[in-house]
């Protein structure tokens, strides 16, 4: 059951077995509903995330009601308002659950004890947030910076497979287009590949 997340605390920490013991007493877990809320824009995050199974998303709502999804969060990724959750105040994102989700989740008075009883877990988290801020820098440059394709290869990369689980309008969301231009990128790059499949077969003819 604990595999996973075990399995992503060892790429930062080095954990005993009193203290692996320790930390899944304190773990909680749940599973979610597909569409489920688990925090909605205003209210406090009261809980940080970590998906075993599913895919969890972080996004925010124009006052049109218009959705900006963020960060997607399949297995083995982190999901929180960091700032909500840390400042105690009205979280600015929402996440919901794109799939039936299996999470452990961590309140702030038991991650705080966890720092107590296991220090390293300060290391862990720091890390966490730190790679959680470059990854955010990451996205606000590629807004900035790049074209929707790019983005949309950026997408792919950053998240292999993952296109086959969810709705298109959530991954037009993400790269910043709308679900028809998606699709015209979607058969643009199919009918590049189909080229490119040609061109090889040809010169192999040739040989």
């Amino acid at each position: 059951m604990h595999n996973l997340i075990t399995a992503n605390f060892a790429l930062h920490v080095s954990l005993d077995q009193a203290e692996k013991e320790y930390v899944y007493s304190v773990l909680q877990h749940k599973l979610v509903k597909k569409n489920t809320a688990l925090l909605t824009a205003g209210k406090i995050c009261r809980s940080l995330y970590f998906v075993n199974k599913g895919c969890l998303r972080i996004f925010n709502k124009n006052t049109d009601g218009t959705e900006h999804n963020v960060l997607f969060c399949p297995e083995n990724w982190w999901a929180f308002d960091i700032s909500s959750f840390f400042g105690k105040k009205p979280a600015f994102y929402e996440i919901d659950a794109l799939e039936d989700t299996d999470v452990f989740y961590l309140d702030y008075n038991a991650l705080e004890e966890l720092f107590l009883k296991v220090p390293k877990f300060e290391r862990f988290f720091r890390i966490l947030t730190q790679n959680g801020f470059a990854l955010y820098q990451s996205r606000v440059t590629a807004n900035l910076s790049k074209t929707a394709e790019e983005r949309y290869h950026q997408f792919q990369k950053q998240y292999p497979k993952l296109e086959q689980r969810i709705a298109q309008k959530h991954i037009a969301s993400y790269v910043g287009i709308t679900p028809v231009f998606l699709s015209v990128l979607r058969q643009k790059m199919k009918t590049s590949d189909n080229r490119n499949e040609i061109r090889y077969d040809d010169a192999d003819n040739d040989r």
